[in-house]
């Protein structure tokens, strides 16, 4: 092979890595917080913690001064409740909030019905439990759910209170 194919193609690759790495360093950490504003906190925690399994990491209330200065309201105040699939630092965060009142859109049917965040995915270590728990909750089950995925997993689709479709994901035992 020719010296200066070799040369090209090592400046080719490291050019290449040099981007990838550049891209993974704009982040100083590797979660993502998801900020969802709900009709009825209570309600939605109920849904969240007492039928998917999630608990309560932390709250934290955002007050009309901080509110307007960046630009997250209009001076309405709120707190904020901070839900994980687990109470640990690697975990993502749900961050629930209400400013009381209801949804200004219709409840879709389907995730094409609207733009925006339309659904999550969780994947769980066993679906019969929370299917228990949805069930015991009166949560419909969304099309023909649960269907297998292949040998081991399966998959549910639920909706939230306020619309949000949630998938789950996981063997049934």
């Amino acid at each position: 092979m020719n010296i200066s194919v070799i040369k090209f193609s090592f400046l080719v690759v490291a050019w290449v890595m040099s981007f990838t790495a550049y891209a993974q360093s704009n982040f100083s950490s590797k979660l993502i917080g998801m900020g969802v504003v709900v009709s009825d906190v209570e309600r939605s925690l109920d849904f969240y913690v007492n039928g998917i399994g999630m608990v309560k990491a932390y709250s934290f209330k955002i007050n009309e001064d901080f509110g307007k200065r960046s630009g997250l309201s209009n001076g309405a105040p709120t707190e904020v409740t901070v839900l994980k699939l687990e109470n640990s630092p690697e975990a993502n965060e749900w961050k629930l909030m209400s400013f009381g009142k209801k949804a200004t859109h219709s409840k879709s049917k389907f995730i094409q019905d609207d733009t925006g965040v339309q659904y999550i995915t969780i994947n769980v270590k066993a679906l019969k439990p929370v299917i228990e728990r949805m069930k015991a909750k009166n949560v419909k089950f969304l099309g023909s759910t649960p269907i297998p995925l292949n040998q081991k997993s399966h998959f549910v689709l639920v909706q939230d209170p306020d619309g949000t479709f949630v998938e789950l994901i996981g063997p049934m035992e």
